[in-house]
Formats: C-alpha cells, structure tokens, sequence
C-alpha cells in the first residue's frame, strides 16, 4: 500500500483490516504481481507458477511511475475488465486493488474468494455483475490468442 490515496476508500486497506490480505514491504520471487502495464496477460496456467498474488496499491494519477520501478515476482496484467467501484465505474481497466485481486483469483480458478474479497464492498456485486462473462470467458482462455479472441468478441481492447 503506497498511500496515495484517501485511506477511507482505499479497497487494500479494508481486506488487510478483515484478515483478507496482508501489508507487505517487499515482494516475493513465486507471487503474481498484478501489473496493468505487464506485457502478458494473466492466464490460468499462471497458477502452477505462483504461490501468491500481490496487487500494488497506488493511485491511478501515480500508476506509470510506481510501475517502472522493479518489482520481484511475476508481472502479469488483467484482461480488459469494468470497474464496478463508485469512482471510475464503467471505465475499461480503471480497477480498485480489490476488483484487480477478485478478477485475479477468479482467473486462477477461485470463484469462492473471488466471491468473498467482494462482499466487503457495497459495490462489489456490481463490479462481478459487470463482469461475470468475461470473467468466465478469460477463466478458460488457454493462450493470450484466446484473451484476444475473446477481446474482440465483446468488443473491448486489450491494452
């Protein structure tokens, strides 16, 4: 969490405050490092490569620098998804940590997490309802020729 956000909105905060994810000062060489400007696209078969999930928590003002800094871990960015949180809702990939981390985990094969991290938000069935096909779509999706596809059939661009 880099703090350069309103605390009382920030979505990281509020799973580390419920035991659904922990601060961490740096990160490890097995976790999926959720990075929207990664130059793969997470895929299924990502899971047998990590052992966690790591989402940087910063403002989307800030996003370009904190993610030209290194991280350790594997880089992987989200297929395009909606935001269903208040603040950018409806905008392609403008994600909270808790959209980015749900999206992640359903991708991986954890529909019952997914669930969970959202229920602590009052927008949070909002961000599955807006997104539940794609996020089938991608959960199946065994090449990023297939995201692509899948991108294309929805009508959404895979930046």
């Amino acid at each position: 969490m880099l703090k350069q956000d309103d605390p009382r909105k920030c979505s990281a905060a509020k799973l580390v405050k419920f035991g659904l994810a922990k601060s961490v000062k740096r990160t490890a060489s097995r976790t999926l490092i959720l990075n929207p400007f990664s130059k793969k696209t997470l895929l299924k078969s990502d899971k047998k490569l990590v052992h966690s999930i790591t989402g940087i928590d910063c403002s989307w003002n800030f996003a370009i620098p904190t993610f030209q800094k290194p991280f350790t871990g594997i880089s992987r960015k989200l297929p395009p998804l909606l935001a269903g949180n208040p603040i950018n809702y409806a905008k392609l990939n403008k994600l909270t940590t808790v959209e980015a981390l749900a999206a992640a985990v359903y991708i991986l094969g954890d529909s019952d997490l997914t669930q969970t991290l959202l229920k602590k938000f009052k927008w949070g069935d909002t961000f599955f309802a807006l997104n539940k096909n794609l996020l089938q779509d991608y959960s199946k999706a065994q090449s990023e020729s297939e995201i692509l596809e899948i991108c294309h059939e929805y009508g959404l661009r895979n930046s």
